[in-house]
Formats: structure tokens, sequence, C-alpha cells
């Protein structure tokens, strides 16, 4: 139950580190941290060891960023993808084989592709009425 409670709090400190650093604010700040860093470093002869310690501390924030980003992607996609697979089974013309399709191996997306662009293809064309029903009644699983 520890594991649950700590993995709630990282993705809350994941999440508050997201919205804090997808402000104007931040970039400015990072931009202006750079600049007094770069101004300091000048003055200063470019000391070699300066360097190496930013080089360290810009890629242990980059690579800290990089899984910010990644799980605040990843949890805004899978509340889409609820989202979206709920519209799908409350419309009685949608095609519930669509709900969790993510979830489908490649030949059967593409599979699907194509007999949605046929679909669309076909309405394009005017013939819609006929070739709708069709698609509807075929299945593609």
């Amino acid at each position: 139950m520890a594991f649950f409670r700590n993995q709630r709090r990282i993705s809350r400190v994941l999440h508050g580190i997201g919205d804090l650093t997808s402000k104007a604010g931040a970039a400015l700040s990072a931009a202006a941290v750079v600049i007094i860093f770069a101004i300091i470093l000048a003055f200063d002869g470019f000391p070699l060891n300066w360097e190496t310690a930013f080089c360290v501390v810009a890629s242990g924030i980059t690579l800290v960023m990089l899984f910010v980003i990644q799980h605040t992607q990843s949890r805004h996609q899978l509340a889409l993808q609820l989202k979206l697979d709920e519209l799908i089974r409350t419309s009685p013309s949608a095609d519930d084989q669509l709900v969790h399709i993510e979830i489908a191996d490649d030949a059967e997306l593409d599979e699907l592709k194509k007999s949605q662009e046929a679909l669309h293809e076909s309405i394009r064309d005017g013939d819609d009425t006929d070739d709708i029903e069709s698609y509807r009644s075929t299945d593609t699983s």
C-alpha cells in the first residue's frame, strides 16, 4: 500500500513540476539564468570547472524534464482516450470496434485504416449510404 501512496505522491510532484515549467515565466527565468551564467563565465575567463558544472547541471535538468514531460503527456493521453471511448460507446451510430483500438495489433490497425479510407472516398464520390451500412456491418477484427 505504501508503494501506491508513493507513486501518487511522485505523480503529483511530476505534475506540479510540469505545471510550473509550462509557464512563460519559467522559460524567461531559465533564459535569464543562462545569460547571467554566461556573463559570469565571460568575466571569469571561462574556467573549465565552471563550464563542466554547468553542463552537468543542464544535462541533469534535461533528463528530469524528459521524464516529467513523458509522464504528463502519458496521463493526458490516457484521459483523452477514455473520454473518446466514452463518446464512441454513447453514440448509437459510432463503430464500437474503435473502442480501445489503441491496443490492437498493427495489421488490424492497417486494415481498419484502409476500410475507413475506402468509406471516406466513397462518401466524397457520393455513394455514401450503401457503403456506410456495409462498412458498419463488416467485422474488421
